[in-house]
């Protein structure tokens, strides 16, 4: 992998990370598109804990204020600890789902859930799911009101982004949505969720990057690096955007690009 590739696969990952339109289906169509070769799943995970960097910075004392809570707590009975701490148990539970599909379907995940087929068919598809969540949701409810069966709920959400095109941001916010939370704490809780099962991941992968068939290590440092930059402004956007916005640009983006990668798969224009 050039360098070029690398700066431009690192703001691919920072940008579409957060927004719901599937970070690790962008890593493998943008390489498509342009005729390079696929960067792989480990790449993928690697360069996400750039993006996580990038949530630990913006939300640093959330994430410490629930760390610490979650510590203090932790003999407490459920009903006596504070929103923080059991904030912090709900990640915990909401990361099981992933990682144990995670481990059970390492080899799919890695080899066969690469298809632009299928990458093309879950943008569309999983268009509807949001457009769905995000037309009956009341909306009503803050990430404070968040209950241990919203957690699971959330966390088993979080597991259909194993599938590129998924998109991981858009399976927990829809996800959120569904559970009557308002878009601003359905996208807030995403992203606190998504600590644990993004670092596991990538720290799990890191072994691949260097070997033979992989990316080097320098093109994966410069692509980790950007991925922080452009993640953290997302971020910082797209809580601002659905404060007042609905789910709708990204379904609309999510549509035509399904069609458009299924169309030139077929036609043998990428591969």
């Amino acid at each position: 992998m050039s360098v070029f590739e690398a700066i431009v696969l690192g703001l691919v990952q920072g940008l579409t990370e957060f927004l719901p339109i599937s970070s690790s289906g962008h890593l493998r169509i943008v390489p498509a598109f342009f005729g390079w070769d696929d960067p792989g799943a480990a790449f993928t995970a690697v360069i996400q804990l750039g993006t996580m960097a990038a949530v630990l910075l913006y939300f640093r004392r959330d994430l410490w204020n629930i760390a610490r809570a979650w510590v203090r707590e932790l003999r407490l009975p459920f009903k006596q600890r504070s929103h923080e701490a059991n904030l912090g148990w709900f990640i915990v539970l909401g990361t099981i789902p992933i990682c144990v599909f995670g481990f059970l379907f390492s080899d799919q995940i890695e080899e066969g859930a690469r298809s632009l087929y299928l990458i093309g068919s879950m943008l569309i598809a999983f268009s509807f799911v949001m457009l769905i969540a995000d037309r009956i949701g009341t909306r009503d409810r803050p990430i404070a009101d968040i209950t241990a069966r919203d957690g699971i709920f959330i966390g088993f959400a979080q597991a259909l982004a194993l599938i590129p095109g998924v998109s991981r941001s858009g399976a927990t916010i829809s996800a959120g949505l569904l559970r009557g939370f308002d878009r601003a704490a359905a996208a807030r809780y995403s992203f606190l969720l998504s600590v644990p099962a993004v670092v596991i991941s990538g720290v799990f992968e890191l072994r691949h990057i260097g070997g033979e068939g992989s990316v080097g290590v320098a093109p994966t440092v410069v692509a980790t690096v950007l991925a922080f930059v452009s993640g953290y402004a997302a971020i910082a956007w797209l809580l601002r955007y659905l404060a007042t916005n609905t789910l709708t640009i990204f379904i609309v983006y999510r549509i035509p690009l399904g069609i458009a990668v299924l169309v030139l798969a077929a036609t043998g224009a990428i591969s």
